[in-house]
């Protein structure tokens, strides 16, 4: 089956990346659901298992079905790169609750788990409260970290266009994407097809840690989304400290040798940060020596920065 999104005119001004919070929350579901199909994200549901049986798990697990799919409620489109999920959890309170109990009917054929029958206010208001206790619990001391990842792919894809073309791009993205004449054109396996423009809504293209394939609203109604896998997911859960050479701590000083060797995965000055439990000016006094003379590259995406290390800074941590 396969969705069409006919860009107005071939403007691929119409095009634009964001991040969503909430639909990486809702898709993570899916690796509890069943943990052996996502044996990257092991680690952190490992870390995470002793906070589960706090949970509003019943709520939770009725949000995806044996197939994985979960309603397109609660994987909104993103207004912007910088989405909190404080605003996209109350946009879906203010939500009309018949939708997701719509929603959850065809999710489950008609026979909606227990946990999620009822009147439809009270069913949206138990998902809005289970998600906020699961974010909390398992999610926002991780976000940092996945944001960084999120933010890293899209300044990747933003370069890829520059340098070799929105087909390209598009194409890189997944597997059966492809923009040709105009139309971008998402293959998926679920049965889903149709076609529509993007004429006043644009193109929103959405990198997630937990969508391994390209993925589209089930309805033709929803603003057009193509959320699709982000790179380097295998390297999402290393461990945060990897062991710094005694040699480039002489050289460097500790703390600029750990972040040298810690930037081996693009980061933000937020996450590293949060990593180390200081200040972002004081990371960033440090990132500005390293970036200064060779061993850091950074790239701006809305309001943060992303370091990586440069080729320069690959040989000397080798």
């Amino acid at each position: 089956m396969v969705v069409r999104y006919e860009l107005t005119g071939m403007d691929l001004g119409e095009v634009r990346f964001a991040v969503s919070p909430l639909s990486e929350l809702t898709l993570s579901l899916r690796s509890f659901r069943d943990p052996g199909r996502y044996p990257l994200h092991l680690p952190w549901l490992h870390e995470v298992d002793a906070v589960r049986g706090e949970l509003d798990s019943a709520a939770l697990l009725a949000l995806t079905n044996d197939l994985l799919w979960t309603p397109d409620l609660l994987t909104p489109r993103p207004t912007s790169p910088l989405t909190r999920v404080d605003d996209q959890l109350a946009a879906l309170a203010a939500a009309d609750p018949r939708t997701l109990t719509a929603e959850l009917a065809v999710l489950h054929r008609g026979r909606v788990p227990a946990a999620l029958t009822g009147p439809p206010d009270a069913v949206l208001r138990r998902v809005v409260q289970a998600l906020r206790g699961y974010w909390d619990a398992c999610f926002a001391d991780h976000w940092p970290r996945l944001r960084a990842l999120l933010e890293a792919d899209v300044t990747h894809r933003a370069r890829e266009t520059v340098q070799h073309g929105s087909a390209r791009m598009f194409a890189g993205l997944a597997d059966g994407v492809r923009l040709a004449g105009g139309v971008v054109e998402v293959r998926l396996r679920s049965p889903v097809a149709y076609t529509r423009s993007t004429a006043g809504d644009g193109l929103t293209l959405v990198p997630s840690v937990f969508c391994r394939r390209a993925s589209a609203p089930v309805s033709a109604a929803e603003p057009p989304v193509l959320m699709y896998g982000a790179r380097g997911v295998g390297t999402l859960w290393r461990p945060r400290r990897p062991p710094v050479p005694a040699a480039l701590a002489d050289l460097l000083g500790r703390t600029r040798a750990e972040l040298l060797t810690e930037l081996a995965s693009p980061a933000s000055s937020t996450e590293l940060a949060a990593r180390r439990g200081v200040t972002v000016p004081a990371v960033n006094q440090h990132l500005r020596v390293l970036r200064t003379t060779g061993l850091l590259d950074s790239e701006r995406h809305g309001r943060s920065v992303v370091y990586r290390r440069s080729e320069l800074g690959d040989a000397l941590v080798g």
